[in-house]
């Protein structure tokens, strides 16, 4: 079972070395690469004022967050639903450094820093090494995969961690070798005249790189899922179902 968390931060300014702190976490859980529900949102009450900045990122201000429960309130159940889990972040660079810091606050600090419980993900590298030299925000991946975020006029940790984990699903579907897969190695001619009889050896499935799909019924359903979605993304245009 792989279980990955899509994981979202807002924060009340942009450097948490100059004391500013989480105000809202939001994550999303995925197993086998399908979303479960099983989600967590929390706000949190600041002990600093909300930078002017930030203010027009998320629209968060101190007046709505006066009555949320302090960060410290909800660690235990953050890192136990975080525990043993794959996170994806899209700019981990900014959103690991601030939960590291929160945990440091903390008296005692019983947790060490977050990469201590999970391996960690940052979808903003995978895409700049999938689309080198083009634009990898949030909203540009939304545009250029048809993920639809027409209802994101704010940032908000939830929402982006619902909208990241539909972009995460349609950058790493992905489609098998086809050629290599119906292509025997040329110098096993057993192997071809096998397939020209409609069956392979043993030997063929390695020469040929094929696999037992029957075995692997989780990559064919998390596929089909996968098409499902281009469905919805596409309003029923899939290219490979007209194949």
């Amino acid at each position: 079972m792989m279980r990955q968390i899509f994981l979202d931060t807002e924060t009340t300014g942009f450097d948490f070395k100059s004391g500013h702190r989480i105000i809202e976490f939001g994550a999303v859980e995925m197993i086998d690469r399908k979303l479960t529900g099983n989600n967590l949102h929390f706000y949190f009450k600041p002990d600093i004022e909300v930078e002017a900045g930030a203010l027009q990122v998320h629209g968060l201000s101190n007046d709505f967050l006066a009555d949320k429960p302090l960060f410290s309130d909800k660690i235990d159940d953050i890192m136990a639903y975080l525990g043993q889990s794959e996170l994806i972040i899209h700019n981990a660079g900014f959103d690991v450094p601030f939960l590291n810091w929160e945990l440091q606050l903390l008296s005692p600090n019983k947790w060490g820093a977050l990469e201590q419980h999970c391996h960690i993900i940052d979808s903003l590298i995978m895409a700049r090494e999938k689309h080198p030299g083009q634009k990898n925000s949030l909203d540009a991946l939304c545009s250029r995969y048809g993920v639809n975020n027409k209802h994101r006029t704010l940032h908000g940790a939830l929402l982006d961690a619902e909208i990241l984990a539909d972009v995460y699903l349609m950058m790493t579907g992905g489609q098998l070798d086809l050629f290599s897969l119906m292509t025997p190695a040329a110098e096993d001619n057993n192997n071809t005249d096998n397939l020209t009889k409609g069956h392979t050896s043993t030997s063929t499935n390695q020469a040929l790189n094929l696999v037992d799909l029957l075995a692997l019924k989780p990559q064919c359903d998390a596929h089909d899922d996968y098409l499902k979605l281009l469905d919805k993304k596409s309003k029923d245009q899939t290219l490979w179902r007209r194949l």
